[in-house]
């Protein structure tokens, strides 16, 4: 396990801010405001997630997402954010990188969740552009990979606006809203031009 420790560079998560947006790492002191946020949205993003356990909002729930997440922080696996804005720093979604791979890929996918009263005013568009320059520059990763339901519009304005290509599309790729649905692959590679 030392040998494996030497060779997954550690990535401290970083504090990014732009004009608009602040991502961060969870924690615990975050717990009533992402559980009221997600409450409040549950109607709005069921149709784009997968279902979610009967006890999903509880703390303790939450305190083993944050267990899950501090593991694969420390593994270099994954990277998650919640999104706040600069005024105020008012809770106004998530972002995460996951599925971390090194070798010849240098890849990661890229999720993300808006809370329902911010939907539409380009935050998140803010957040995916502001978490790039971490992808590349920081994790020097060579692909950040997003998918997308074929009919979420607003999802597909969002990665094209973020300098994402459309790739392809995956059959009954991903179990969401307890059914297996087809999706819309995107990526943007290193040196794809930025927006």
């Amino acid at each position: 396990m030392e040998f494996l420790r030497s060779v997954v560079p550690f990535h401290p998560m970083p504090v990014i801010s732009t004009g608009t947006v602040v991502l961060r790492a969870p924690s615990m002191s975050d717990f009533d405001a992402w559980s009221s946020l997600r409450e409040q949205s549950r109607s709005f993003l069921a149709p784009w997630e997968p279902l979610w356990p009967a006890d999903d909002l509880t703390r303790g729930a939450f305190r083993r997402r944050l267990r899950r997440y501090h593991s694969e922080m420390r593994d270099s696996t994954g990277f998650p954010f919640l999104v706040f804005t600069t005024d105020g720093m008012q809770l106004v979604g998530g972002l995460t990188l996951s599925h971390v791979v090194r070798g010849v890929t240098q890849s990661c996918s890229l999720g993300y969740w808006m809370g329902a009263p911010f939907a539409g005013r380009g935050l998140m568009t803010a957040a995916v552009r502001a978490v790039i320059p971490f992808v590349f520059d920081t994790l020097r990763l060579h692909r950040l990979e997003a998918a997308c339901l074929p009919h979420n519009a607003a999802s597909t304005r969002l990665l094209e606006k973020a300098g994402f290509t459309r790739e392809g599309y995956a059959r009954r790729y991903l179990c969401i809203e307890g059914r297996w649905q087809d999706h819309l692959l995107y990526a943007i590679v290193s040196d794809d031009p930025r927006p």
